[in-house]
């Protein structure tokens, strides 16, 4: 006997409705942290970031991979990742509003792995 094809079309209509009510939620976060942003840049709350980026560049090069904006203890804060020469990954937290370098955690660059195969062979 045929299962009728409601049992199979309705848990797959429910699952997408969730997933786009979902989708939404996130880009509509997206937006208030934008919104939230652009309001603490107008207030003169925080610098705009090519100038927290230009000032930090000088005392920690490196090619900008993230930036993020939040406020933490009553302030807001940039958070930085960048990629220094060697392949060092830097992490800064600068001060939003006077572009001082709050905390910094660097990882070292990855060591290049020689794989057993492709190591020299060592004679005795």
């Amino acid at each position: 006997m045929k299962a009728p094809c409601w049992r199979y079309v309705l848990p797959c209509v429910i699952a997408l409705s969730l997933g786009a009510s979902t989708v939404s939620w996130v880009h509509a976060d997206d937006r208030r942290d934008h919104d939230r942003a652009r309001a603490a840049l107008k207030a003169g709350e925080v610098l705009p970031l090519q100038e927290i980026l230009d000032r930090v560049q000088g005392s920690h090069p490196g090619e900008v991979l993230e930036v993020e904006l939040e406020r933490k203890d009553g302030r807001w804060v940039y958070e930085l990742k960048l990629l220094q020469s060697g392949g060092r990954l830097l992490r800064l937290d600068v001060d939003a509003k006077t572009a001082a370098v709050l905390r910094s955690r660097q990882r070292p660059a990855p060591e290049s792995k020689v794989s057993p195969a492709s190591a020299p062979e060592r004679r005795p």
